[in-house]
């Protein structure tokens, strides 16, 4: 008798050239487990490659978007006083690489969020390039209260959020609501529960509506000039520049809207 094969964490499904994945795991309210990381990452690695996939929408099933890390699994490795140190060391690491892949992307990612994002889901929302969260929505860096200061959060909120705003949330563990993460930077927009998936895919339609080429030039460039000093961004950005315009889909964009007509893109 086979055994059943249990639903994947990650749930892929392409909608043109959005793709939207799906945390997979609600009975652990999608805590990013050993097996979550490496499926998550393996997800990310081959959308890193496809050129016909020009946006990511990234949402968690059940009743919350991402709680953080698995803390059964971290206990679990306290047990072994010989291992536990390398263990979490691997787990850390591995979240960090994941978490620095998501800007590294060529493809503009939308974190979609429900219910809560708290400690390593928080740092998951502040890791993406956009984010779209219901009215209700918490954020959270909490690790305080149980003890665990969320240091490896604290990376990507500090980068998206005033520092002082996120030093608050690290030594408080208190939550954000919506309305404050979106005056805080933290989110982009907020909708209502029944609008999210909506407000969401207009936000993921409207930039898979750019030309590809320009995003991927652009994306890459936005991060790589972020902490240069002045002139070395400037310097960057325009060789960025020509390089876009080198590209024939530009010149045609540009003529286009000179002549004021819409472009003939090739698919990219």
């Amino acid at each position: 008798m086979s055994e059943p094969v249990s639903d994947p964490l990650v749930l892929r499904e392409d909608r043109g050239a959005v793709t939207h994945l799906t945390l997979n795991s609600p009975g652990n309210l999608n805590a990013l487990s050993d097996e979550m990381l490496d499926t998550l990452q393996s997800t990310l690695d081959a959308l890193a490659n496809s050129a016909s996939q020009k946006v990511i929408v990234l949402k968690g099933a059940g009743r919350v978007f991402c709680a953080g890390h698995d803390l059964k699994q971290m206990q679990a490795a306290r047990q072994h006083a010989d291992q536990g140190s390398a263990a979490w060391k691997d787990l850390f690491d591995r979240c960090s690489h994941m978490m620095q892949t998501l800007p590294r992307l060529p493809q503009p990612i939308i974190a979609q969020v429900h219910g809560l994002a708290a400690a390593a889901g928080c740092q998951l929302v502040a890791s993406c390039d956009l984010a779209v969260a219901t009215d209700d929505a918490r954020f959270g860096a909490n690790g305080v209260n149980i003890g665990l200061f969320c240091s490896t959060p604290m990376v990507a909120l500090s980068r998206v959020m005033p520092p002082k705003q996120v030093f608050e949330m690290l030594t408080t563990g208190e939550f954000l609501t919506a309305t404050r993460a979106r005056d805080l930077g933290l989110i982009n927009r907020i909708a209502p529960a029944d609008q999210l998936d909506a407000t969401t895919a207009d936000l993921a339609e409207v930039i898979a509506g750019k030309l590809g080429a320009a995003l991927r030039i652009g994306k890459q460039a936005f991060y790589d000039q972020a902490d240069l000093p002045l002139a070395q961004a400037y310097a960057l950005t325009g060789a960025a520049m020509v390089t876009n315009m080198q590209n024939r889909d530009t010149n045609e964009g540009i003529s286009a809207f000179l002549e004021k007509r819409a472009p003939d893109w090739a698919k990219d």
